[in-house]
């Protein structure tokens, strides 16, 4: 077993083998610009296509639906600033208190331009309540933002009840997916979804690449661009696609959706070992979030006593956070365990650790021992022998 041992996939997952094989192979055969009008062009435009084909595959969407961007926060932003600037006057927008920066931050921005912005309530366990979305609508809703699968407590959100409402009273629901994407099944169509934005860097893809899902066929589905220049992606993203990032991404989404089933059964196997074998070892571990209704392998665990700050450099053999990397990059606290009502206390002791399909048995029990023994020196309690 090679140390330190990865366990922030939330952040960033490896590349899978396979889609680095692909994307080596792209980069060298399929050179040519997608809008060129030769041969080269339409090889690499073909790539571009068949790699849409997957990623709709993945989410339950049609191909067309889907419009590559740099990543989940472009796509977070071309979904609700580019709806909002369709509008001629601001509105009004639903969100939940669990959403990742990438849809704060537009959310913020709107609020600056008028719109307003109404928050939802949401249960100790981080899960939002269909009947408090039906009582914040109002006529003049334009959106309701809610992501699919929290980043920081791994928590899902009950999308085909939200899809339901949504579209009862028809209102767009926007999900962030990009954690839920190729972890769980999603099915946009099924469900309601009206946008959905992905990430390839979070399913075993590269970094740099994403999609935003816009439902077609929807007159509440009108998009404004946030660049100029070019026709590409139905006018929306204009640029050169990035052809080998996209054959990456497509191949991941066709690889995850493949083994779905099966690292999902392995992951939660995963987690469930080790947090018995820390729970076995330690008092005072609290599980944030959702028990049941979670990401595979995700865990967000407080170690009562022990900050957070102290133990993540106590744990040098070990990849791990204390929250979102974004988050944690600007130096701001999590908002999100603050919204489930988690004292501070124990919010400042929490870590968040996320299993992936790379993961082992050996490497699980190891960080188990890890972290049990470290948050034990810690806490000034004996070695377990």
């Amino acid at each position: 077993m090679r140390t330190p041992v990865y366990l922030d996939n939330h952040a960033s997952t490896a590349p899978d083998p396979a889609v680095l094989e692909v994307m080596q192979r792209v980069a060298r055969d399929h050179f040519g610009n997608p809008a060129a009008g030769h041969a080269f062009g339409w090889a690499a435009a073909k790539v571009v296509e068949e790699a849409r084909e997957h990623v709709a595959a993945l989410i339950g969407g049609e191909p067309r639906e889907v419009i590559f961007t740099s990543g989940a926060t472009e796509a977070d932003n071309l979904a609700v600033l580019g709806l909002a600037a369709a509008w001629v006057t601001p509105g009004h927008i639903v969100a939940s208190p669990l959403e990742h920066a990438a849809v704060d931050g537009p959310l913020t921005r709107l609020a600056d331009l008028g719109w307003t912005i109404t928050r939802l309530p949401v249960s100790a366990v981080g899960v939002i309540d269909p009947a408090d979305v039906a009582k914040a609508l109002r006529p003049d809703t334009r959106l309701v933002c809610c992501v699919a699968a929290q980043n920081e407590i791994g928590t899902l959100q009950p999308l085909a009840a939200l899809g339901r409402l949504c579209h009862e009273r028809g209102v767009p629901l926007f999900s962030d997916g990009a954690q839920a994407a190729g972890r769980v099944p999603v099915d946009v169509a099924r469900d309601g979804v009206a946008l959905f934005a992905l990430s390839a860097h979070k399913l075993h893809g590269p970094k740099g690449v994403g999609a935003l899902y816009a439902r077609r066929r929807d007159p509440r589905i009108a998009l404004a661009p946030l660049a100029y220049g070019g026709g590409q992606e139905r006018g929306l993203r204009p640029g050169t696609p990035d052809v080998a990032g996209i054959a990456g991404f497509g191949e991941a989404c066709r690889l995850a959706a493949a083994r779905l089933a099966d690292d999902g059964v392995r992951l939660r196997a995963l987690a469930d070992r080790f947090l018995a074998r820390v729970r076995g070892s330690l008092d005072g571990v609290i599980l944030n979030g959702d028990p049941q209704r979670r990401l595979p392998g995700s865990l967000n665990l407080a170690f009562a006593g022990v900050p957070a700050g102290r133990l993540v450099p106590a744990l040098p053999q070990l990849a791990v956070s204390t929250g979102s990397a974004c988050a944690t990059a600007g130096g701001a606290a999590s908002t999100v365990l603050a919204a489930i009502g988690l004292p501070n206390d124990l919010a400042a002791a929490s870590l968040r650790l996320c299993f992936s399909r790379h993961s082992t048995v050996e490497e699980a029990d190891f960080a188990a021992e890890a972290i049990s023994a470290a948050v034990r020196r810690l806490r000034g309690e004996p070695s377990v022998s």
